[in-house]
């Protein structure tokens, strides 16, 4: 008996990774602060910033018709692809993968919240 509680005790202790649980539909919500700038449907206007919609696996600086920023560009000439590793880090901390990059948007520090949202964006990016 005593084994078990010890073992229940560290699963309940071990702390979280970025192996988190993802929500697509939460990350729907969380979406909604993107979406002063951002549109995700397929064939959708450019806002503030690009289209996001087949943004999962896409190359940066690739949407047809929307003038990225010069550091952007740079980037993207540089072979910057949106993977999940690339859209972690930028949605993160965006001035720290493009520096002087146009997105005004500070980041997202909830672990959870940037799970879901790349759950959703990978999710939107496919949907037919």
């Amino acid at each position: 008996m005593r084994v078990w509680m010890m073992a229940a005790a560290a699963l309940t202790l071990a702390p979280m990774s970025g192996a988190m649980a993802q929500d697509a539909d939460a990350g729907q919500r969380v979406f909604n602060q993107c979406r002063a700038c951002h549109t995700i449907n397929q064939g959708g206007r450019n806002g503030v910033g690009p289209n996001l919609y087949g943004v999962w696996d896409r190359a940066a600086g690739a949407v047809e018709g929307f003038r990225y920023s010069a550091p952007m560009r740079t980037k993207a000439g540089e072979g910057l692809a949106w993977n999940e590793a690339n859209l972690r880090a930028y949605l993160t901390d965006p001035k720290a993968v493009v520096p002087g990059g146009s997105m005004s948007f500070a980041g997202i520090r909830n672990e959870q919240q940037l799970n879901d949202l790349l759950a959703y964006l990978q999710r939107a990016s496919t949907a037919q």
